[in-house]
């Protein structure tokens, strides 16, 4: 099987540390982040919008793999994972990510599309790794 690495540095700590998080093909390299960046405006990244972006990209290409499985083979997905981060006592946890889907299908009606789509939702690797609510929003597009 397949195993991708990411590796994270922090110097300094608390609120005055600063992070940098790369990932094995490169595509994040050295990328900061931090307290400003995770709770404020400051330019850079965080964890909660990394996995967003892999909840996103995860469940997309699931349910395009499903969508041809179904026979189907024209027609485009776009995926907005939101993921929300809470207090949780002494720290945090994220309590929930937001799934909002807009697909244009040829050849599917939108019961098919939902039903698909809530599979593709509850399979994907990144959905399984979540312990958390996932919800779905769809929209199919003529």
């Amino acid at each position: 099987m397949t195993t991708r690495t990411a590796t994270a540095r922090y110097d300094g700590f608390g609120k005055d540390g600063q992070g940098h998080v790369s990932t094995q093909s490169g595509v994040l390299k050295d990328q900061p982040y931090g307290f400003g960046t995770r709770f404020g405006d400051e330019p850079g990244t965080n964890p909660e919008e990394l996995a967003a972006a892999a909840h996103a990209a995860c469940f997309t290409m699931a349910l395009s793999f499903a969508l041809a499985r179904a026979g189907h083979s024209a027609g485009s997905l776009e995926t907005k994972a939101a993921v929300t981060l809470d207090k949780d006592g002494e720290g945090f946890r994220i309590s929930k990510s937001a799934l909002s889907l807009t697909g244009k299908v040829e050849g599917i009606d939108a019961t098919e599309f939902a039903r698909i789509a809530a599979d593709a939702k509850a399979n994907c690797p990144i959905s399984k790794l979540f312990n958390t609510e996932i919800t779905l929003d769809q929209r199919l597009e003529n």
